[in-house]
């Protein structure tokens, strides 16, 4: 009786996520809640790093999909950001040039 042996095959590595991409997700989430503008601006660095080094990894890490949703959501807050910075310097020039709209003008009338 003869036994054939046959090599050892071991199963396929799956890619290991990467680092970036997870922390640029949870900046960025944080961007939207917790630190407006600054974990944005975080999670958007640290997006196009992840997808860079996945990029520079030849198929040997994964999570360019976290990093991608990390840049997204990166650039969401930014532009909430301008937005209401847009908003609220138009509320102050509008207040400041309608006469009886201004912000606090009666405060300095005390009889």
């Amino acid at each position: 009786m003869s036994q054939e042996s046959y090599p050892y095959a071991p199963p396929p590595a799956t890619p290991q996520t990467s680092g970036l991409a997870i922390g640029s997700l949870i900046a960025s989430i944080l961007g939207l809640t917790l630190l407006p503008t600054i974990g944005s601006i975080i999670g958007l660095i640290l997006g196009y790093m992840a997808r860079n080094q996945i990029r520079d990894s030849g198929g040997m890490m994964g999570g360019e999909g976290l990093a991608q949703a990390g840049i997204i959501i990166g650039w969401v807050g930014v532009g909430l950001t301008v937005i209401g910075l847009c908003l609220g310097l138009l509320g102050l020039a509008l207040g400041f040039a309608i006469p009886g709209v201004t912000i606090c003008a009666g405060l300095g009338n005390t009889f």
